[in-house]
């Protein structure tokens, strides 16, 4: 046997074809660092075969400048010590930057409103989750389960 538990050797397995087991660890979340990843074609792994399973649920809080506008979600509801988030689904508006509370969203066009939501693929999942209390696990836009997060806070 030979296994990889690296998530960013996994890619390695399908060019290899040497190991015959897979750790994926964060990978069954596919937050947007590993989705930065680029497959054979050269496209982020996380646009093709792999699917995004952690998301954020921010709201757009004021748009004081026109292509500009603040979202609730900053660097206490999430860590981007390996960049910052993706905001699944949307080309027309970036994550840009985050201060304590809050984010900053590029909106050239002005698209987004006060009261919005959007979904953030965090850049770094496993400390993102350890800020957070629970997963709430949606199923077709419906609540389906709860789970708690029990090494929450925990450092040792």
């Amino acid at each position: 046997m030979l296994a990889v538990a690296a998530p960013d050797l996994i890619i390695l397995r399908v060019i290899w074809r040497i190991y015959t087991e897979i750790q994926v660890g964060s990978y069954a979340f596919m937050d947007a660092d590993y989705g930065r990843i680029l497959d054979l074609d050269g496209k982020r792994i996380d646009q093709g075969e792999w699917q995004n399973a952690l998301f954020l649920l921010t709201s757009v809080m004021s748009h004081a400048k026109a292509d500009k506008a603040i979202c609730d979600a900053g660097l206490k509801a999430q860590s981007v010590d390996s960049g910052l988030p993706v905001i699944f689904g949307r080309t027309d508006v970036e994550y840009i930057k985050c201060t304590d509370e809050h984010g900053v969203i590029a909106d050239p066009d002005g698209v987004t409103k006060v009261g919005d939501k959007l979904k953030l693929v965090p850049g770094h999942c496993d400390p993102t989750c350890n800020v957070h209390d629970w997963y709430v696990g949606v199923r077709n836009g419906k609540v389906e389960a709860l789970w708690p997060i029990t090494a929450r806070g925990k450092a040792f």
